[in-house]
C-alpha cells in the first residue's frame, strides 16, 4: 500500500509544492504555530532520502570525478554568479530580494533529482554521490558564497547558518548513509520504500509552513512580486539548460547529461526557505519560496525535452545506419 501512495506522489510531484505555497498562505495562522518542527521534519526527509547511498557510489564516482567536479562549478560557481548578476540587473538597490535570488542558487542540489534521474534512466551512482557530496560541503560552500557576494549588504549569522545545514541535511545524510552500507543494501530495500511516502508528505509540509511564514508578502500579487516570480523562474530555467548545454559540451553519455541536467538545476529549495525563513529578514524568503512553485514543474518538463532529445538521436542513428 506504502509503495502504491508512494508512485501515486511521484506522479503528481510537479504539483504537490504550488499546491503546498497555496495551502500555507491561505491557512497561515494554522501553520506559523508550528514552525519549530521544520528542522525535524526536515532532518528525516534527508534521512530517508539517504538510505540509498553507499561508499560504494562513492568509489565508482572518484575514479571518474570530472562529471561531480562539474556539476559543483555548476552549482556553486556558475549558477550563483548568474544569479547575483540577474538580480542586480532588476533588483539594483533591493538587497533582501538580491540575497533570496542568491540563497536560491547557492543551495545544495536538491535530494528530490535522484527521484527524476531514476525516472529517466540516469547515473544513480553519480547523482547519489553529487548529493551526498555537495550536502556535506554545504555548511562551508552555502554562507562562504552568501558572505562573497551579499555579505556586506544583509547581516547574516554564519555560524548559525552552518549548524542548521549540519542538523537538517548533513548529519541525517551520514546517518542514512551509513545504516544502508552497515545492513549491506538491506535498508535501502526494507525501509527505503516504507518512509518515501511519509518524505514527499514531509516536503509538503515543510513547504507549507515555510509559505506560512512569509504569507504578508505573497497574499498581495503587486508588480514587485510578478517581477520576482518572473526573475526567479527565468534563473531556475536557464539552470536546468545550462547543466544541460555543459554535459554535452564535454561530451558526457546520455546517463551522466540527465544526472548533470538535473542535479544542476534542482536545488534543496526547501532547506533554503528553511535557512531563509530562520537566519534572515523576511523579505529575503520570498524568492525562494516563490522557487518551490515551478522547480519540479521545470524538471518534469526538462524530463520530457531529455527524452525527447535521446528519442530522437537514437531513431536518426539506427535508422541512417
Amino acid at each position: 500500500m506504502l509503495q502504491k501512495i508512494n508512485k501515486q506522489l511521484e506522479r503528481i510531484m510537479p504539483v504537490i509544492t504550488p499546491v503546498s505555497v497555496v495551502i500555507g498562505v491561505l491557512f497561515a495562522a494554522a501553520f506559523i504555530p508550528y514552525t519549530n518542527w521544520v528542522p525535524w521534519i526536515f532532518a528525516f526527509m534527508t534521512f530517508a532520502g539517504s538510505l540509498g547511498a553507499n561508499l560504494n557510489a562513492f568509489k565508482e564516482t572518484l575514479k571518474h570525478p570530472f562529471p561531480l567536479f562539474l556539476t559543483l562549478v555548476i552549482l556553486h560557481v556558475l549558477m550563483p554568479a548568474w544569479a547575483w548578476g540577474v538580480g542586480h540587473l532588476a533588483f539594483n538597490g533591493d538587497a533582501y530580494t538580491i540575497t533570496g535570488i542568491v540563497l536560491g542558487m547557492a543551495i545544495p542540489t536538491g535530494i528530490s533529482s535522484l527521484i527524476w534521474v531514476a525516472i529517466y534512466r540516469g547515473n544513480i551512482a553519480l547523482t547519489l554521490s553529487i548529493i551526498i557530496i555537495d550536502t556535506i560541503l554545504s555548511p562551508f560552500i552555502v554562507p562562504f558564497t552568501l558572505t562573497l557576494m551579499v555579505g556586506s549588504r544583509v547581516e547574516m549569522d554564519v555560524l548559525s547558518i552552518m549548524g542548521g545545514l549540519f542538523g537538517m541535511v548533513v548529519v541525517p545524510s551520514i546517518l542514512g548513509m551509513l545504516l544502508n552500507q552497515g545492513t549491506k543494501g538491506k535498508a535501502k530495500t526494507i525501509l527505503s520504500p516504507k518512509l518515501a511516502p511519509f518524505s514527499k508528505l514531509g516536503l509538503a509540509v515543510v513547504v507549507m509552513i515555510n509559505s506560512a511564514a512569509v504569507s504578508p508578502y505573497l497574499r498581495t500579487i503587486d508588480v514587485k512580486l510578478l517581477q520576482i516570480t518572473a526573475i526567479v523562474f527565468f534563473i531556475a530555467f536557464t539552470g536546468y539548460l545550462l547543466s544541460f548545454f555543459i554535459g554535452k559540451l564535454f561530451k558526457g553519455d546520455r546517463d551522466t547529461v540527465i544526472a548533470l541536467t538535473f542535479t544542476g538545476g534542482m536545488r534543496n529549495i526547501s532547506a533554503g526557505a528553511v535557512l531563509a525563513v530562520s537566519y534572515f529578514p523576511p523579505p529575503v524568503a520570498v524568492p525562494v519560496v516563490v522557487g518551490m512553485l515551478f522547480q519540479q514543474v521545470l524538471a518534469s518538463f526538462y524530463g520530457f525535452f531529455v527524452d525527447r532529445h535521446y528519442s530522437r538521436r537514437y531513431y536518426e542513428k539506427t535508422h541512417t545506419a
